[in-house]
């Protein structure tokens, strides 16, 4: 296909970021293979999101059932758990060849792993769903061909791999684990040390190597091809290593993420990059670049500051960061999240939350069966890094709390993250409020496995027709949040967000919508032990309709009461200015 020139120029001008001199054969080489893997898009990229858009973070073999590939087994639970029509977007976490770390150590990026199922299964789902792929392009396995092959000294692989110089300055490399940074490899002609950055069963791939660049563009054209709506550029913070520097946010890491977004608006327009960046936010947002990187980028600290508001009964950090944020570049959008495979990220609390706060927040969460994982620091410290736990877990009491107010906590975080401004994304054990996994744990040593249960299909059917149990209650009430979500333009993505002041620390105060995208939305949540009475009209100008979950209307009223740990979307009229604006 002919392009115009300005896109081949502008290939260029980030392939010179990267490699200097040697990028116009780079480009010549980078042109042949996308015509070479062009293929028709499913997604044009005309209509890029809508409040339709709703992902469900899970495994391929979340779900198993005797006789069928996980896969299929996980579509079928999805279809008769009712949340076919209330879920558009079905996130695969890695579910290809892989030695540890429950898929993120991949030995092969183009086969699917057999104990999941094969790419006519991954076909299937995404006849009922959109998908999201991650592509794992910081490192690979030692157990992959690519690695074996460089330890062999076997060309094309030889220089696939990050093996510093025996004096490089390494001293100020941003560290996400307390393990270390390089490892040993025995070889034919003696031991090399290699990059690890996550572990030693992940090994950092050379991405000043252009054969590397041009392979994993390769691969994230094929999953393109594969059906992938969403691309989640996995650890892409750390990709390009220098000595000498943070290894951390390099130019030239931003120059790969636009090479991969022009490429990407070249052939598959509709597809939309997403980078998984566990930092402080000005950091995180910086992949959106000037609205020509990312499109969506992960909402790292609502997570951990939801949970801080709840278990402090105070939401004024919150609500303070929540009114900073501002706008994202046009065409682009955040991806909120509370939960994940990875527990809960504290890094992005940095600047948030003051260190008592924040320790008085880790101890928390510990003395609700949580662990903490840990980062080393410059000075050989080590401080926490993320949270492992259960979300759920996460919000209920030490000594337990009854079912109902454990619920409604709980659906109270799912109701803010729902709303926001941005795709929500949801972890498949938020959606059936799964528990610690402490035996998980024990099998396996590891703390991430706290929250990576793995469910039987029969099990999970059980335990959702149980109407007593935690997960039916959460089940039911996810229902009604995305019902009333996916029918409102108010939570279009692109809709207006307006934070108000709160007259009280317990209040989190935000509507949507207005103008073009419908009749606005007021939420209201209370993250504290105590009811809340609030006069609407003198607080934000605002007259309450009728609640969106419930279809309750409200009659005419001075004040509007919120129970403990309740949150209302409420259909409204503003009555004058408000406070807010």
């Amino acid at each position: 296909m002919n392009r115009d020139a300005t896109v081949h120029q502008r290939w260029l001008s980030r392939l010179r970021v990267l490699y200097g001199n040697a990028a116009d054969d780079c480009l010549a080489r980078l042109i042949e293979l996308v015509e070479r893997n062009e293929r028709s898009a499913r997604f044009d990229g005309k209509d890029r999101w809508s409040e339709r858009d709703v992902a469900l973070i899970t495994y391929g073999d979340q779900v198993r059932r005797e006789g069928e590939s996980p896969l299929r087994t996980l579509a079928s639970f999805l279809t008769q758990a009712g949340f076919a029509d209330l879920i558009r977007i079905v996130h695969l976490l890695p579910f290809f060849p892989s030695s540890s770390d429950d898929g993120f150590s991949v030995i092969d990026y183009r086969r699917v792993d057999a104990e999941i199922g094969d790419w006519a299964d991954v076909a299937e789902l995404g006849r009922s769903f959109d998908l999201m792929f991650d592509l794992v392009l910081n490192h690979c396995s030692r157990e992959s061909r690519w690695f074996q092959d460089a330890l062999a000294g076997r060309d094309p692989y030889a220089d696939y791999f990050i093996e510093p110089e025996a004096d490089a300055d390494l001293s100020t490399v941003t560290r996400p684990r307390s393990s270390p940074l390089l490892t040993e490899f025995p070889t034919p002609k003696g031991e090399r040390r290699f990059w690890t950055t996550f572990s030693d069963d992940q090994i950092d791939l050379n991405f000043a190597n252009p054969d590397v660049l041009l392979e994993m563009i390769e691969v994230l054209l094929f999953y393109v091809e594969q059906g992938a709506r969403v691309i989640r550029l996995d650890a892409i913070a750390y990709l390009w290593k220098e000595a000498g520097t943070a290894c951390i946010h390099l130019p030239q890491t931003h120059a790969v993420v636009k090479l991969m977004r022009d490429v990407l608006d070249a052939v598959a327009p509709g597809t939309i990059l997403l980078t998984e960046t566990n930092v402080p936010h000005d950091e995180n947002v910086s992949y959106f670049g000037d609205g020509d990187e990312a499109q969506m980028v992960y909402q790292f600290s609502l997570g951990p500051l939801l949970l801080d508001a709840f278990l402090c009964g105070d939401a004024a950090p919150f609500v303070g960061w929540l009114s900073s944020l501002g706008e994202s570049p046009p065409g682009t959008t955040y991806f909120n999240f509370t939960a994940s495979h990875d527990g809960v990220g504290v890094r992005p609390l940095e600047g948030l939350v003051s260190a008592e706060r924040f320790e008085r927040l880790v101890d928390a969460v510990r003395k609700r069966g949580g662990r903490v994982s840990m980062k080393r620091n410059p000075d050989g410290t080590d401080s926490p890094y993320e949270l492992n736990t259960s979300y759920f877990s996460a919000l209920g009491e030490p000594d337990g709390m009854p079912r109902e107010f454990h619920v409604r906590r709980f659906l109270s975080t799912q109701a803010v993250m729902l709303a926001l401004r941005g795709i929500p994304g949801i972890y498949f054990h938020s959606l059936v409020a799964t528990p610690n996994d402490d035996a998980g744990v024990e099998r396996t040593g590891r703390a991430r496995s706290i929250n990576r249960r793995k469910y039987g299909r029969d099990e999970l059917l059980a335990l959702l027709a149980e109407s007593s149990s935690a997960a039916a209650g959460t089940v039911d009430g996810y229902r009604k949040l995305l019902t009333a979500r996916t029918t409102r333009r108010a939570f279009h993505p692109d809709s207006p967000q307006q934070v108000f002041a709160c007259p009280h620390p317990a209040l989190i105060a935000f509507s949507r919508g207005g103008g073009d995208f419908g009749k606005e939305i007021l939420v209201l949540t209370n993250v504290g032990s105590q009811p809340l009475s609030i006069d609407l009209a003198a607080s934000f100008g605002l007259r309450a309709v009728s609640n969106i979950v419930t279809g309750e209307p409200f009659a005419s009223q001075p004040e509007f009461t919120l129970d403990p740990y309740a949150t209302y979307w409420l259909k409204v009229d503003r009555t004058s200015k408000s406070s807010g604006e």
